[in-house]
This record gives structure tokens, C-alpha cells and sequence, in this order.
């Protein structure tokens, strides 16, 4: 893990080619989410307008947790200290505050875009589980959604100098039938710069939104 007072995690620029993928599914292939019926027949209903509604990139949403490790094309900062972990991300400059003194897990969680985190080291992995999301966000762009129930582990490991490994375990059985594991994937580290990135006039929002509205109206 980076042991500085920041560390760059490079999204789409900057990335060597061949970790470009992240992972390879030959090498460490990734299971697809197992619905529960109930679930699979609501995202199956969402129209195309509704799918697009969902995405962060169009309603000005953070994506959350722990959907800016699985559809985040943008780079992070790091900021890691004995005590705490800061992520820093370019994406609508979002930020996570991630404790490291081993405090417990809230009972009664504010739903958070995050999450609320508790984070422990398994040899030279960083363990983070959350719980206690808003259920506004979505863990992929194709309509997979969560809800209050929503579990996240997130195993941070660095066995290179050069590269950050992020594996995401996802916990929600009132959506899936059982819990779902991302494979391992690989973020290339450097010294780069996050950028502005604010959402701002976005008039396909409110296009969308019209067209939603006649959507329910033709119903």
C-alpha cells in the first residue's frame, strides 16, 4: 500500500497498455451476479431511458462504492497515513475518508455515497468493509442496483511499486442470491495530477428527465 502522503492511481490516462483491461478473464475470470428474481425482473423493466437515468455520468451522482472501483475511468489520489486512508477522486471531485484505528462499523449507518468504513490489515492487505449506502447509486451502469442491506469488502493490496491491486467483494441479499466477487483489478500507480471535474449545465439530464415523465404518463 502506498506509505506516503500521496500517491497517484492513474485511471484512463497514463495506463500501460496491458493493464489497460485490469484483468484478464482468462487468467482470473469473473463471475457474473447471481439475481434474486425480484431483482432481475425490476432491472429487466427499466427502459432505456431509466438505464441511462442511472448512470453518474448523466445524473451528477458520485458513483459511490463500490462502483468507483468497477466503472471509474478516472484517476484517484491517495493520501495515506498511519491512521487514516484519503481517496481523492477526479471523477466530480469526490473524496472518502477511510479511518484506519480499527473502529467498529455503526450500528444505525447514515446512508452514505461511500458508505460507512472500517478497515483492518490482513498482513499486507488493507480489509475495508462498509455498510450503510445511498441507495440513489448504482454498483453497475446496467442497471444493477442495491439496497439497504448493500455489504462491501474491499481488499487493497501493492505487490509492486508500480501497481495497486482492488478486489470487490459485494454483499446484498435482499438483490443477489448470493454475494458476488470482482476479480483483482490492477490500477497503475505514478505521480500524476487529479483534475477539475464538475458537473455542471448538464441539459441531457433534463432532456432525460422529460422524456421519463412521458414515459409514466404513457403508462
Amino acid at each position: 500500500m502506498p506509505n506516503s502522503a500521496g500517491q497517484g492511481v492513474s485511471g484512463r490516462y497514463g495506463v500501460d497498455p496491458a493493464a489497460t483491461r485490469q484483468f484478464d478473464p482468462k487468467v482470473t475470470p469473473e463471475e457474473r451476479p447471481s439475481f434474486q428474481p425480484s431483482a432481475l425482473e425490476k432491472i429487466k423493466s427499466m427502459t432505456s431511458t431509466e438505464l441511462e437515468l442511472s448512470k453518474s455520468s448523466v445524473n451528477c451522482m458520485p458513483r459511490g462504492v463500490p462502483a468507483i472501483w468497477l466503472q471509474n475511468p478516472y484517476s484517484t489520489m491517495m493520501v495515506h497515513k498511519p491512521d487514516v486512508l484519503v481517496q481523492l477522486y477526479e471523477v466530480l471531485n469526490n473524496f472518502r475518508v477511510i479511518h484506519l484505528d480499527g473502529r467498529p462499523l455503526p450500528k444505525y449507518p447514515e446512508p452514505l455515497f461511500h458508505g460507512n468504513s472500517s478497515a483492518r490489515w490482513e498482513g499486507d492487505t488493507l480489509v475495508v468493509e462498509s455498510t450503510g449506502f445511498d441507495e440513489r447509486t448504482y454498483i453497475m451502469p446496467n442497471g444493477w442496483f442495491h439496497s439497504d442491506q448493500l455489504r462491501v469488502v474491499e481488499r487493497y493490496s501493492r505487490p509492486s511499486m508500480n501497481y495497486l491491486m482492488v478486489e470487490v467483494t459485494v454483499d446484498d441479499p435482499k438483490v443477489l442470491t448470493k454475494p458476488w466477487k470482482s476479480a483483482p483489478r490492477r490500477w497503475t500507480l505514478g505521480n500524476g495530477e487529479i483534475y477539475e471535474f464538475y458537473c455542471t449545465n448538464n441539459r441531457e439530464l433534463e432532456e432525460l428527465e422529460k422524456v421519463r415523465q412521458q414515459e409514466l404518463q404513457n403508462k
